[in-house]
């Protein structure tokens, strides 16, 4: 059940830092002043945390870093979109979400404190793995668009050499069909049907 509360947990946090999800192919401008917001946000929930004492200022400010981190892996995102970025927002979301559960873990003690680090630890490598899989089927699948178009264009050049070909060994087919026919005649009239047969299927 305690594993249950911390997936859910970490699922709830990535949902609430991921809320601010820039727009793709952003101005250069846009992206100025998504780093200026990013950097007013954290210093407001900053000095928010100076309203609480102990552990749950400690919890407040790793939700604060994790939302700057994760912001911060957002816009980059927005403004370069690429498999490697996405690959970062999605470890920035692991992490974030591990500190402050972690944090969270400092509430309580002995071996109830263990495992629930223990449990933490376990959502961020399952998060981590996820999306080291994802960056590595996407690297696989843009990889293999590639080698299709490869494929494609080598199997359109054989098609067209076997095309060639064909042509040519249908060609010589009736070009010896041609001279069979001109053997029916004799003298000048053989050596016409032959000159024929020659022009017509570009013999020399």
């Amino acid at each position: 059940m305690k594993r249950l509360n911390i997936s859910a947990m970490a699922l709830a946090l990535g949902l609430a830092f991921s809320a601010g999800a820039m727009a793709q192919n952003m101005s250069k401008e846009q992206y100025k002043s998504g780093k200026d917001g990013i950097a007013a946000d954290y210093k407001t929930d900053k000095a928010a945390c100076g309203a609480y004492a102990g552990n749950a200022k400690d919890i407040c400010k790793a939700e604060a870093d994790g939302r700057e981190k994760v912001a911060k892996a957002e816009l980059e995102t927005g403004y370069k979109p690429s498999i490697d970025a996405s690959y970062k927002l999605r470890l920035a979301r692991a992490e974030a979400a591990y500190s402050v559960a972690k944090e969270k873990c400092d509430d309580k003690s002995g071996n109830v404190k263990d495992v629930c680090v223990q449990e933490a630890k376990a959502v961020a490598v399952a998060a981590k793995a996820d999306a080291k899989a994802q960056m590595k089927t996407s690297d696989a699948n843009a990889a293999a668009v590639v080698t299709s178009n490869k494929a494609s264009n080598v199997a359109g050049e054989k098609g067209a050499a076997a095309r060639k070909d064909a042509a040519a060994d249908k060609r010589d087919a009736d070009y010896a069909v041609a001279k069979e026919k001109c053997d029916a005649f004799a003298g000048d009239a053989k050596s016409s049907c032959m000159s024929d047969a020659k022009a017509r299927f570009g013999k020399s």
